[in-house]
């Protein structure tokens, strides 16, 4: 099954898309809770390129790698990538005074459609206050 979590993005299209695939953005907001943080992020952006990010709960209780391999890059526009027998694929979609950000990702079997969305989402969120809030590293 795949399930879809979407977020809109008060910033242009070039500072998402960069601030969605640095390493050092992605260790501040790629957390779906305050309790966990990104200790660690790796990012060689291109088609066959290899990702990861080490997130660990904050209290050193437990910890995982999300990793996987880019199958397309479209700068400013599309991702798409697989991780384990999974896929996702990233959209970004410019508006007048924002961008629209959407991820559609197949589902896993150990947690729940409402987990999955719900964990998803609130990591696609956390990303939209950082860019909007002008936190973002810049070049």
């Amino acid at each position: 099954m795949k399930i879809t979590v979407s977020t809109v993005v008060a910033a242009p299209v070039a500072e998402v898309w960069r601030a969605y695939t640095s390493p050092d953005d992605i260790k501040v907001w790629n957390t779906a809770s305050p309790d966990w943080h990104t200790t660690a992020a790796s990012v060689d952006l291109r088609v066959g390129g290899k990702f990861t990010s080490r997130m660990e709960a904050k209290d050193g209780s437990f910890g995982f790698d999300f990793a996987g391999e880019y199958t397309q890059v479209v700068p400013e526009t599309l991702l798409a990538y697989r991780f384990g027998d999974r896929e996702a694929v990233v959209e970004f979609v410019p508006g007048p005074d924002n961008v629209t950000v959407t991820v559609t990702f197949d589902s896993e079997e150990s947690h729940s459609e409402a987990q999955q969305r719900t964990g998803w989402q609130a990591i696609l969120d956390n990303f939209a206050r950082y860019v909007a809030g002008g936190e973002a590293h810049r070049p």
